[in-house]
């Protein structure tokens, strides 16, 4: 069964899935929601932060892979770029839309130059009032997620150089359109199908230098786009994803079906984003705060920036009671994965982070006001997508519907063949047992007479000679 697979979900021009690989055809979607601050003046005087979530903003997103190259150690490299297409039919909003938010460099910022000396402090704040910065902004979605031009990222580089290291627009994906995520390297599968889409290398190196443990360093898993065939229940779904600057492992929930292909869900474990107390393996993720968020500043240029799930789904309470506005629910802020396990491919699939920045009143900075600390998140996103149309198509015929058939043959045909061997020794047993029960007298000759054929000349001249004596009798 097994090999009637392996030519089709290697990386190789020749497989069925090599296309799929290389420009991924089904539609994938990138939807944005924004936590708007509806009482900014009230939280700068050390209220409870209130948002609202407003969105979804949703964006086409086309991946293709460029500097494909094969290597002699079963291995190819690959770029993959992403593009953005905002989508207005699919969107609650537009990208002129404006949200109050948090002036991320100035919020930011003053909390990562808090331990600067004091007069150096006033002074920037002193320059942060000439530009008339404040510390809640009124922006168009589309400058938040793309970026503007901000005066205030010259001001920074200047009195401290090498806070901020970029220059121009500042946005939150700002680099994300038309860019890459990275060299990868990985297993092609001819050799070895278990390796398959494994990651051997990330831009040359097989484990980072952001983190405080070899393990969390480790680069681990796929690109996470496809995974090796042939999974089971206990097999975890890792993958290396740089957006994150970590490895991630998901586990199996539940099997379940989409549109007639079996499929495996897998979900995020509890213990992703635990703390160092709760799940000592995270340790090396630290300095940490409460369980369901990750500390990211030591690969975010140290800005107090944390990832979490959507409305701190699966994190503890004490982070959504600090903020107003947010009600997690799995079916809602939950991400899934659900992957034909015969092949390793996604069917179906949600990807979903959340986008958090620490903030808090910061002395010499009068800008911060009496901002208490708080997590206050900013967006979260998701990247979700599934096989349809002709995709789906030629996915079921060539890599469920066929090899199926062909199964059922190969068992058929198993079955049928044993069935005829276990019936032919059934008739022979069958005949030797009743040769066996049949008697000398069932068989017309006197009782210890040798077994001579009623055809045979010696048993017919007998007959003959005692014919002839009852005659003249």
């Amino acid at each position: 069964m097994e090999n009637t697979k392996l030519p089709n979900v290697r990386i190789d021009p020749s497989s069925i899935s090599f296309n799929m690989w290389k420009d991924l055809p089904i539609p994938f979607y990138f939807a944005v929601h924004f936590f708007e601050v509806v009482n900014p003046v009230e939280v700068v005087n050390g209220a409870k932060p209130v948002v609202a979530e407003r969105g979804p903003y949703v964006y086409r997103e086309h991946r293709f892979k460029t500097n494909i190259t094969f290597h002699d150690n079963d291995t190819v490299s690959f770029l993959e770029y992403r593009r953005f297409h905002f989508q207005p039919d699919m969107s609650i909003g537009k990208e002129e839309d404006h949200v109050v938010v948090p002036n991320i460099l100035l919020l930011g910022g003053a909390v990562m130059m808090e331990n600067l000396p004091g007069f150096l402090k006033v002074l920037i704040s002193s320059a942060l009032s000439g530009l008339k910065q404040t510390p809640f902004v009124n922006r168009t979605v589309g400058e938040i997620l793309w970026g503007y031009d901000d005066p205030l990222l010259t001001i920074l580089n200047t009195l401290v150089p090498g806070l901020i290291p970029f220059k121009g627009k500042f946005g939150l994906f700002s680099d994300f359109n038309n860019s890459n995520s990275g060299l990868f390297t990985v297993y092609t599968g001819v050799k070895d199908i278990h390796k398959c889409h494994m990651v051997d290398t990330w831009n040359g190196i097989r484990k980072t230098n952001y983190w405080r443990s070899e393990q969390c360093n480790m680069i681990n898993g796929t690109s996470g786009e496809m995974w090796p065939p042939f999974m089971t229940p206990s097999t975890s779904l890792e993958f290396y994803s740089p957006d994150a600057c970590r490895s991630m492992a998901l586990v199996y929930e539940q099997p379940g079906e989409f549109k007639g292909i079996p499929t495996f869900r897998y979900v995020a474990p509890k213990t992703l984003f635990a703390n160092g107390t709760d799940y000592p393996p995270n340790e090396g993720f630290c300095p940490c705060r409460e369980s369901g968020i990750q500390n990211v500043s030591s690969c975010r240029l140290n800005a107090p920036v944390f990832i979490s799930h959507p409305h701190f789904y699966n994190a503890d309470p004490v982070l959504v009671e600090a903020v107003g506005g947010l009600h997690p629910t799995k079916e809602k802020h939950g991400l899934f994965l659900d992957i034909h396990p015969m092949t390793g491919i996604p069917m179906n699939c949600s990807i979903k982070l959340q986008m958090n920045m620490f903030i808090k009143q910061v002395s010499g900075i009068t800008q911060t006001g009496k901002i208490k600390p708080v997590i206050l998140p900013i967006i979260w996103f998701s990247e979700s997508g599934s096989l349809e149309g002709p995709v789906l198509k030629e996915f079921y015929t060539n890599l469920v519907l066929i090899p199926s058939v062909l199964e059922y043959v190969q068992y058929i045909s198993i079955a049928l063949g044993t069935a005829l061997m276990i019936a032919a020794i059934l008739l022979i047993i069958s005949q030797q047992k009743e040769a066996r029960k049949r008697s000398p007298k069932e068989q017309g000759l006197p009782n210890g007479s040798p077994q001579y054929s009623e055809t045979s000349p010696l048993l017919q001249d007998t007959n003959t000679r005692n014919q002839t004596e009852t005659a003249k009798a």
